[in-house]
């Protein structure tokens, strides 16, 4: 029987670093369900979709075909075939992966892939509604969050040290904004577990956070 933990939190929290040390601390399956969401985002970007045309981005998807394999541990995500994976992490794909994960009919296009990825293997598994949605019977349930200034900063030191300038005020009013998205949304909104253990990890490394989330799975394996 697989064993499943799911880490939730708003943009910039560290998820899928942590949730990539987790899993390699463990041998488990990391599954980042926000790649998903961008694959569809970037399809969308391809096709001239604005982040308010619903209606065009629940027809553009309707023949998308989203797909995940794993080399070396990695994961590697694929639309219509190609292997899109390194075109996933931009603001702008981000935006409209935020925007799209509000619809319901894109949400059930990628839900039946992540259920049978959990069932099938150990995993960790991060995104916005793993814990109250996605895996409501998940083994260990994370929410990871930190301030949103925090996660500004780290989001501009990010694109600084890849020579990528930004303005920091800008990054801080585009996370700002998608944590009201992410909340409002009528669809899965992002929030806390009612059994998930909440980490903040403003005032903590990536490093730290991982150990903390170790030590949980320690005690939930011990009282199973």
């Amino acid at each position: 029987m697989s064993f499943n933990i799911a880490i939730d939190g708003p943009a910039g929290a560290g998820k899928s670093t942590v949730a990539k040390k987790v899993a390699g601390k463990l041998s488990f399956v990391y599954v980042d369900t926000g790649a998903m969401y961008r694959a569809l985002a970037v399809l969308f970007l391809q096709e001239g979709i604005k982040a308010n045309e619903n209606d065009k981005m629940i027809k553009a998807c309707e023949n998308a075909e989203v797909t995940i394999s794993y080399r070396d541990g990695v994961q590697h995500v694929f639309l219509n075939g190609a292997d899109i994976t390194d075109q996933l992490r931009t603001e702008e794909v981000g935006n409209m992966a935020s925007a799209g994960s509000a619809l319901p009919e894109i949400r059930a296009k990628l839900l039946a892939l992540q259920k049978n990825l959990a069932k099938s293997y150990d995993v960790v598994m991060d995104g916005r509604d793993i814990g109250t949605n996605i895996l409501p019977g998940a083994d260990v349930k994370i929410f990871l969050t930190a301030s949103a200034e925090t996660r500004a900063n780290r989001r501009f030191l990010e694109l600084r040290d890849k020579g990528m300038e930004r303005d920091y005020a800008s990054i801080l009013k585009d996370i700002q904004n998608r944590d009201e998205r992410d909340m409002s949304r009528k669809t899965a909104p992002l929030k806390q577990a009612e059994d998930a253990e909440r980490i903040d990890s403003s005032d903590m490394t990536a490093d730290e956070v991982v150990d903390r989330i170790l030590e949980i799975v320690v005690r939930k394996r011990r009282q199973a």
